[in-house]
């Protein structure tokens, strides 16, 4: 008995460092858990499309310096763009940044853009982990933590989350990280 106690209680502890969720304990006591939010037809359907890999939902939020950018702005001037959802708070996403900035790196050149999507609430957090991590890409967020507009489009329930689009349009790969992210990045820039 003690055993699976013991089973169960680090399997807890591998599912909470793997992901950042709203019914996660929080990462910080200053983040808020989100609460269960009721999703209107429109998001429904965007949810639907983008599970189905219909194509990308675009969506609009305010940059780092406020001004308003657009999704479909950034896939129509890139081979791929990749929308990383992450958050300031969330040890997770912090420990997946430095291979989320070497794809950066390796494939900018190629064609890569990447979105990075903040779920904080503090835009002091935000914009300071974007320096700290080296994120040296457009940053969106609309300050909504788990409410975000943009996370509610794809459906996101946990963090780090992504979507990788190709110039066309089509969802080409979601949630890679590490050596996955690069191999597929690899693989569709040639």
């Amino acid at each position: 008995m003690k055993k699976a106690t013991f089973l169960v209680g680090i399997a807890a502890i591998a599912l909470t460092l793997t992901s950042c969720c709203p019914k996660c304990k929080k990462a910080d006591n200053n983040q808020q858990t989100a609460t269960e939010q009721t999703t209107d037809s429109a998001t429904e359907k965007a949810t639907e499309q983008a599970a189905n890999n219909a194509g990308y939902i675009d969506f609009e939020l305010p940059g780092a310096d406020g001004k308003m950018l657009r999704l479909s702005d950034i896939v129509s001037k890139n081979k791929m763009t990749m929308v990383d959802f992450w958050a300031s708070w969330c040890g997770p996403c912090r420990a997946e940044m430095p291979h989320v900035v070497k794809a950066y790196n390796d494939f900018h050149s190629k064609g890569l853009e990447i979105v990075g999507v903040s779920l904080d609430e503090r835009k002091d957090d935000w914009l300071n982990a974007v320096k700290e991590l080296n994120m040296n890409w457009p940053q969106m967020s609309d300050l909504k933590g788990w409410n975000s507009k943009a996370a509610q489009l794809y459906h996101i329930q946990g963090i780090p989350a992504s979507v990788l689009i190709n110039q066309n349009g089509e969802i080409v790969g979601q949630d890679l990280r590490g050596e996955d992210l690069h191999n597929r990045l690899a693989e569709l820039l040639k």
